[in-house]
């Protein structure tokens, strides 16, 4: 089969695909002259077995690429052992530190029959429930300090850099975060507001509380044993007995 003809058909594979899989995912293609962005895909494949022993034979030459709004990305693959059907593999998330992966089982990719349909249950039921718990363990051990909060407690944490991160909480508070300057990172779900203008900061923090109590959501403010939080941030309480997380050595 030729080239074209071998991208076309993983192309119409993976947009099918995509819109039976649970959820909202889209499809894009990435063909054999998107050498950097397949490098840079290939690195982030989230896999020890099936996956990693196909690229150990061929380098990824081509791949259709599945996301979902929350950041969760698949791959699927040609196969080129001569089997009909498709491989298909989970991407890890990007900018991640080694140490969120510790502990986490890769959520190994899987093979796939020519039926898109039929590969949708398959994916549903096995490589996407696996994959959906892989992504929620990296991304809790990613949060650090951070405490998460609670759909009645908005937990802040001050960072080193002097700046302010959240967990989110639900639409409405994340709604009152994202219009007093806090920014999500779209990997971990932390919202984190900056120290560059700190009366901005503190403007923000004395403002945050009233507004958040008035949908039902406590605030409480977190202070790391090397920081004390500045006068200027009345508007949150903080906590009398932070809370600390801890966790047995993890390995990647």
């Amino acid at each position: 089969m030729h080239d074209h003809e071998t991208s076309e058909r993983l192309a119409s594979y993976a947009d099918v695909l995509a819109g039976e899989l649970p959820g909202l995912w889209t499809s894009s293609h990435l063909p054999p002259d998107a050498k950097d962005d397949l490098v840079g895909l290939a690195d982030r494949l989230w896999d020890l077995d099936l996956i990693a022993d196909s690229l150990a034979e061929r380098p990824l030459w081509q791949a259709a690429v599945l996301s979902r709004p929350d950041g969760a990305q698949l791959v699927v693959l040609d196969r080129h052992d001569g089997r009909d059907g498709f491989l298909i593999a989970a991407v890890a998330p990007r900018a991640l530190p080694d140490e969120a992966y510790r502990g986490v089982h890769e959520p190994n990719g899987i093979a796939l029959s020519d039926d898109p349909f039929l590969s949708a249950e398959q994916v549903a039921g096995d490589l996407l429930v696996r994959y959906d718990i892989a992504l929620a363990q990296v991304r809790h051990q990613a949060l650090g300090g951070i405490q998460p909060s609670h759909p009645d407690r908005l937990v802040l944490t001050w960072q080193q850099d002097g700046g302010v991160a959240a967990a989110p909480v639900g639409n409405a508070a994340d709604a009152v975060l994202e219009a007093h300057g806090f920014v999500q990172d779209p990997q971990t779900g932390i919202y984190r507001l900056g120290a560059d203008d700190t009366r901005a900061q503190a403007r923000a923090l004395r403002e945050l509380g009233p507004q958040l109590d008035a949908l039902g959501i406590g605030t409480v403010l977190q202070h790391p044993a090397t920081r004390t939080a500045p006068a200027s941030a009345p508007a949150v309480r903080p906590a009398a007995q932070p809370a600390h997380v801890t966790s047995s050595p993890r390995t990647r």
